[in-house]
């Protein structure tokens, strides 16, 4: 993406910028619907409970910019800043998420230039989400620009913490109290206690209902054995 924007004024760089992540946006997001479209014809669920697209605010990418101690530039934006375009999936369950990131990184037109696993080796906060940062390519008139997206995967258990998490730090502008930061972890063990017993739930339902279907299916082929002997005894 650097080279896209070599030859703009600053004002004019700016722009190009933004339109290359809005369009990274659309085009991950029409993958995960087509994704999601596709396991409910398959499979006849759908993994995916909420898509949230959002990209970055100036005032927020100059705001990580000089928390990580860059210069403010838009060459440090797209080189440092990997956030920018942000797409959320929230999803019912943790198996879910692992399915969705496995389904993503076999997109052969998608580039995975990292993953982070918080829900595996979580935050010392508590947070817990899975994070992708993918390369998608952009085809404009001229060129091609790959545009960096992060991709968050996280149960709707997890995203309700997280959304009031960040709403109370950011009231304390990240210093809050450690009684409240120790409520906090509390509450994400609460999160993941939760997440664990409804995927259970949900596995132990799915299990009953197989057990049904083949009782249905043994039950049907009993009869019409049943019916092939009485129909053949009537014709002896």
């Amino acid at each position: 993406m650097e080279n896209a924007i070599k030859n703009y004024e600053d004002v004019d760089s700016w722009k190009t910028i933004m339109f290359l992540y809005n369009s990274a946006l659309k085009e991950v997001g029409t993958k995960l619907e087509i994704l999601n479209d596709e396991f409910q014809h398959v499979h006849k669920y759908n993994p995916i409970e909420h898509i949230k697209t959002r990209v970055k605010t100036p005032e927020s990418i100059v705001k990580k910019l000089r928390k990580n101690g860059y210069e403010i530039s838009i060459e440090n934006m797209v080189r440092y800043v990997n956030d920018i375009a942000g797409v959320r999936l929230i999803c019912s369950f943790t198996s879910d998420i692992y399915r969705l990131g496995e389904m993503i990184g076999n997109q052969s037109d998608l580039k995975v230039l990292s993953i982070k696993d918080y829900i595996r080796n979580p935050k010392v906060s508590g947070y817990k989400s899975y994070h992708m940062l993918v390369s998608v390519p952009i085809f404009l008139s001229d060129s091609v620009v790959d545009t960096k997206v992060e991709i968050q995967i996280r149960t709707i258990a997890m995203d309700f913490w997280a959304s009031l998490e960040h709403k109370i730090y950011y009231k304390f502008e990240g210093n809050a109290p450690e009684y409240i930061s120790r409520e906090l972890r509390e509450c994400a063990e609460m999160v993941s206690s939760l997440d664990e017993k409804m995927l259970s739930l949900n596995e132990a339902i799915l299990d009953c209902l197989r057990e049904q279907e083949e009782l249905r299916l043994s039950t049907k082929r009993k009869d019409v054995s049943h019916l092939n002997r009485v129909a053949m005894s009537g014709l002896s």
